[in-house]
């Protein structure tokens, strides 16, 4: 006859056992399926080209967005898809705008206009965040209203 402990023990091996097989299954599908790992990819050389930039150390980057190290590693390798509570606290800590680690995870659009004339904005730093959010929203409104009354070419 099994002790308690003895009897827990079983099942808790028995359920990692079940876990593990079931999340190898998930993890080769996701690999497999179309575009998934490509957004989580780029969005993670993104975040390491980045933080590169701004010589920021792993360490320290999951440290002031509040995440382990093990996973922003895998954020930045792609085996993760960070939510866009995550990517917010990434970019506070790369000191980016977090609709620019939003586009590049396909929360959001990209913005109409020329992306020089949006990079600008979005990499002047003597411009806060809210700054850049307001300029960017009256480029990008300014840009609608001239498609709209210049006639198309043709």
């Amino acid at each position: 006859m099994q002790t308690p402990g003895e009897f827990v023990r079983e099942q808790v091996t028995s359920v990692r056992e079940t876990v593990d097989r079931v999340a190898g299954t998930v993890a080769d599908s996701v690999a497999e399926a179309p575009g998934v790992s490509s957004v989580s990819t780029s969005v993670g050389d993104f975040i390491r080209e980045q933080r590169s930039a701004a010589r920021v150390s792993l360490r320290e980057l999951a440290r002031t967005a509040g995440v382990s190290n093990p996973y922003l590693s895998q954020v930045e390798r792609g085996l993760r898809k960070p939510s866009a509570e995550i990517l917010a606290s990434i970019a506070r800590g790369l000191k980016i705008s977090a609709e620019t680690l939003y586009e590049q995870a396909g929360i959001l659009d990209r913005r109409a206009g020329n992306p020089d004339t949006v990079a600008a904005i979005r990499n002047d730093e003597a411009l806060s965040e809210r700054h850049k959010a307001v300029l960017l929203e009256l480029y990008e409104t300014y840009v609608r209203e001239h498609r709209v009354t210049t006639p198309a070419a043709g």
